[in-house]
């Protein structure tokens, strides 16, 4: 999970951990493929606002990287749409708007690492 804001990161970890899941957070992109390489996620949840990184060129960096392009990637904003990110190269597997159902968000995460 990666996203500027803290509280975000510890809502989502503590839903997901709650839910069995294990979960690695980062604040920043700056150390995603650090984290990719050593941590292996079956999944990626991404903040496209990221103070000075933009989510959606990590996604697409993710999505066109021979060693993650099969990373599940699902998007996470509060000021996007879908529709702005979806483009052709690296676009997201899945997107969760914020302010966000915790029932959503877990069927969300199934249906991505199941797929």
């Amino acid at each position: 999970m990666v996203d500027d804001d803290r509280d975000i990161l510890d809502v989502i970890q503590f839903i997901l951990e709650d839910s069995g899941y294990t979960v690695e957070t980062l604040s920043n992109g700056n150390f995603l493929f650090d984290k990719l390489r050593s941590f292996k996620p079956d999944l990626v949840i991404l903040d496209i606002m990221l103070g000075n990184m933009d989510g959606r060129e990590l996604c697409r960096d993710i999505k066109t990287n021979v060693e993650t392009y099969a990373t599940p990637v699902i998007m996470i904003s509060a000021s996007h749409a879908l529709a702005d990110i979806n483009s052709p190269k690296g676009k997201p597997d899945d997107f969760i708007a914020k302010p966000f159902d915790i029932d959503a968000l877990l069927s969300c995460v199934q249906r991505q690492i199941v797929a």
